[in-house]
C-alpha cells in the first residue's frame, strides 16, 4: 500500500494495490486484456486507412471519390504520382501492433505455474502498442483525415449513373418498369433519370425529388 501511494504520488496516476495480489501474480490477464484491446484499435485504424486509399485513389482507373493532403514531393519513380504515405504509415503500424499482440498471447500461455517468464515482453510490447497507435491515430487525423477534400462531381455523376436509384420509383411505377429502367441506363451508361424521363410520363422535376439521393439516404 505504502508502495503504490508512493507511486501514485511520484507519477500523479492512480496507482493502488490490488485486495488480493496472487490474482495479479498468478497471469498476466489483465494485460492480456489490454493488448487484445489496443489491437482492435489496430483493426479499425487499418480498416480506416485502406479505406481512405481506395477512395484517393486514381485519378483516371481508380475511386477518385477524395483527395488527400500531398505530404511528399511525389512518388521515387512516377513524376507528379503522390502517394497516400500518412495512411500507409498507419497500416503499417496497424500490422504491426496485431503482431505484437500475437507475441503478448503467446508469452500469456507461458507463464507457467506463475513464473511468468515472458512479463517484461509483454510490458514492453504494451509500451510500443500504446505509443505508436496514439502517434498515427494523431498524425493521420492532422495530416490525413482533416485536410481531405472530397470530388462532389466525380460523386454526384458516379450516384447518377448508379442503377439503384431506380429503387425510389417502384411505389410509384411500379418493380418491372424500374427494372427495366435500371438495365436500359447499365447497358447505355446514361444517367438514371435521364432513362427514367424517356420511359414515364414523370416531368424532371418529380423525377428529381424522387432520385435525390440526399433524400435516399438521409433519415426518415
Amino acid at each position: 500500500d505504502r508502495f503504490a501511494a508512493a507511486l501514485a504520488d511520484d507519477t500523479g496516476e492512480p496507482f493502488t494495490a490490488l485486495p488480493y495480489p496472487s490474482v495479479a501474480q498468478s497471469a498476466v490477464d489483465a494485460p492480456l486484456n489490454l493488448s487484445a484491446a489496443l489491437r482492435g484499435l489496430a483493426v479499425v485504424l487499418m480498416k480506416i486507412s485502406n479505406d481512405l486509399r481506395w477512395m484517393n485513389s486514381g485519378p483516371i482507373h481508380g475511386l477518385s471519390e477524395l483527395q488527400l493532403p500531398a505530404t511528399q514531393p511525389g512518388s521515387s519513380i512516377m513524376p507528379g504520382k503522390v502517394n497516400p504515405v500518412i495512411c500507409e504509415s498507419a497500416t503499417m503500424v496497424a500490422a504491426q501492433v496485431m503482431g505484437l499482440d500475437q507475441a503478448n498471447t503467446v508469452a500469456a500461455q507461458s507463464g507457467n505455474f506463475q513464473l511468468n517468464v515472458m512479463l517484461p515482453l509483454v510490458a514492453t510490447n504494451l509500451l510500443d502498442m500504446t505509443r505508436w497507435l496514439a502517434n498515427s491515430c494523431r498524425n493521420l487525423a492532422d495530416q490525413a483525415i482533416e485536410g481531405l477534400t472530397w470530388n462532389k462531381e466525380h460523386l454526384a455523376e458516379g450516384v447518377g449513373r448508379n442503377p439503384i436509384l431506380v429503387t425510389a420509383l417502384n411505389p410509384v411505377i411500379g418493380y418491372e418498369k424500374a427494372a427495366a429502367i435500371a438495365k436500359e441506363a447499365f447497358a447505355t451508361g446514361r444517367p438514371v433519370i435521364e432513362v427514367a424521363q424517356a420511359h414515364t410520363d414523370l416531368d424532371r422535376q418529380r423525377l428529381e425529388e424522387l432520385l435525390d439521393p440526399l433524400k435516399l439516404t438521409g433519415p426518415g
